[in-house]
């Protein structure tokens, strides 16, 4: 089946970012992607990155706390938010983790930062653990948020698991199946998904729900989405195993974090599972929460991330 990706011209929705005191614009990659990207603060460079189904308006009480010691980047990874969408390839390459982390440090690279620290949630935290595979130069530590490692999760699958993640084994089922079920009942899946997330009441915001419904009522971000998902159910595996192979192990500092009351959280011993693939220093404590951290707790994880980052 043939798509259509989103043209790499300017958004249809403007520049827009809900997170205060922060600018937003479109950057224009060298391979035509284009990358919604939020800026602001000063001091050492940091970049957030979200995961499904958010955006990067996800960080906003996180990031303008942030930026009070940071410059602070907060993007829409591809395929998701307002950055543009690739076309699908028969081995989901295109939306790799590979290809995602790639894209975010040339986006840094644009903003002139080499090197950064960067800090990721659910899909983000799969692009940041393969950006600090890829690109050690870069990445001078790294925050993962209510992950174990995507092979582990794999890997140890049970009833529970794929229960509770029953969204992991349906959007990758092949084009259109996924994407057309969803369409026919968009708000109704995706505000049933992020109930399933948030162990806090009153959480997503209303009006961050608004901003996310918002993205996912285009077809076209569905079709990332899944292909995100696919990608991970394969070719990201495939890259893990040859890392894994060569005892190719990440280098750099780690904090992960997760929600006591979360699905990793009481599956996992989280911390052991990314002690698994880090040769270097590796930490991390629950949060009394569900699985949006920076949206249930957000002041206890800025100081967390504040801790760590400024250590």
């Amino acid at each position: 089946m043939t798509h259509v990706h989103r043209e790499a011209g300017p958004s249809a929705y403007g520049e827009h970012t809900l997170i205060p005191g922060f600018e937003a614009s479109d950057l224009t990659l060298a391979n035509g992607q284009r990358i919604r990207t939020a800026v602001g603060g000063r001091g050492p460079a940091l970049l957030l990155l979200h995961g499904h189904p958010q955006t990067h308006a996800t960080w906003r009480e996180v990031a303008p706390e942030l930026a009070r010691d940071f410059t602070v980047v907060a993007t829409d990874l591809r395929g998701y938010g307002d950055s543009t969408s690739p076309e699908s390839e028969p081995d989901h390459a295109s939306y790799s983790k590979r290809a995602m982390a790639a894209d975010q440090v040339e986006v840094m690279r644009l903003l002139g930062h080499e090197r950064f620290a960067v800090v990721g949630h659910d899909r983000g935290g799969r692009v940041a653990h393969r950006m600090a595979l890829d690109h050690p130069e870069a990445v001078d530590r790294l925050a993962v948020m209510d992950i174990a490692p995507t092979a582990t999760m794999y890997d140890r699958t049970d009833r529970e698991f794929a229960t509770r993640y029953f969204w992991w084994f349906f959007l990758i089922q092949p084009s259109p199946l996924p994407e057309t079920m969803i369409a026919g009942a968009t708000e109704t899946y995706l505000r049933a998904h992020l109930r399933g997330q948030s162990r806090s009441e009153g959480v997503p915001n209303e009006d961050l729900v608004q901003e996310y419904l918002r993205c996912y009522r285009d077809p076209e971000t569905v079709r990332a989405i899944c292909e995100d998902y696919r990608a991970a159910a394969g070719i990201d595996l495939e890259h893990d195993r040859h890392d894994t192979e060569r005892g190719h192990l990440v280098t750099r500092p780690l904090l992960a974090l997760w929600g006591a009351r979360g699905t990793v959280g009481r599956l996992y011993d989280v911390a052991a599972t990314w002690r698994e693939v880090c040769s270097g220093p590796v930490t991390g404590s629950a949060m009394d929460c569900g699985h949006l951290l920076q949206e249930e707790r957000p002041a206890e994880l800025v100081s967390r991330l504040r801790a760590f980052l400024q250590a």
